[in-house]
């Protein structure tokens, strides 16, 4: 992949990475199956981080609790699927149409805590999300930089829904070495008016740019987004973090 001419982004996706197993290096395996230039994004789907990371769990090894069995009930879902998903949030939001709407305990607001059995070679399974999504995009760069010696950023990403329109996109739920918001506040626009409100999230645009090169059948469970050296910096940064709104600040709960 060439250089990109100032103002474009240039993104593709990573083919050739291996079925993804617990304990398993994701960096060095993005590293041996493409060519990474300083300043690029890698955009890794949080699917193979979990795998890597063991957070892949049976239903048929998890004991419901009455609480998850009453849920389960009304939404007609798994009792042992319910049981993860309560064990992974910190409060309810929703319950209804057979989803749950809570907070992780990484704070974010989205369905079922995140927990899907897609793209997962064993029955009866699903993945939770990482522990810590920064951590482990801090991780996958150390691990790209030791192999490459190349400075690069690296996003974890996630499909999430939106409250007011259909469909999923792409969000950041971890980053590393990537200013995640560019903040316009304070600048001026076109017409010199000064900027009030405008706060760019860059990591979840990058997210969704590298989403649009990737199937969700096809094995291509990461990309890399050339462009936005501009944004990477030699150290980790905030991390995705960064992006959650405070929950005083949330007009919506």
């Amino acid at each position: 992949m060439s250089d990109p001419v100032p103002g474009q982004l240039w993104v593709h996706g990573i083919a050739g990475l291996p079925e993804v197993g617990e304990g398993m290096p994701v960096g060095e395996l993005i590293a041996a199956a493409t060519d990474l230039d300083d300043g690029d994004v890698v955009v890794v789907s949080q699917k193979i981080v979990s795998k890597a990371e063991g957070r892949v769990r049976k239903l048929s090894a998890v004991l419901p609790s009455a609480e998850a069995r009453r849920l389960a009930a009304i939404l007609g879902r798994e009792p042992a699927l319910v049981e993860l998903i309560l064990s992974e949030s910190v409060e309810i939001l929703r319950a209804e149409r057979g989803v749950l709407i809570v907070e992780t305990r990484h704070g974010f607001v989205c369905a079922n805590a995140g927990i899907d059995a897609s793209n997962l070679p064993e029955p009866d399974t699903v993945c939770l999300l990482p522990v810590d999504p920064d951590a482990s995009a801090r991780r996958i760069r150390a691990e790209i930089a030791a192999v490459d010696g190349v400075e690069v950023a690296v996003i974890v990403c996630d499909s999430f829904g939106r409250a007011w329109r259909l469909g999923q996109t792409e969000v950041a739920i971890g980053c590393a070495g990537l200013s995640p918001l560019d903040d316009w506040r304070g600048r001026r626009d076109s017409s010199g008016r000064e900027l009030e409100a405008t706060l760019i999230a860059i990591a979840d645009e990058a997210a969704c740019a590298a989403d649009l090169v990737r199937d969700k059948a096809s094995g291509v469970p990461a990309a890399v987004v050339r462009g936005l050296d501009h944004f990477v910096s030699g150290e980790d940064g905030p991390g995705a973090a960064a992006l959650r709104r405070p929950r005083e600040e949330d007009f919506f709960r």
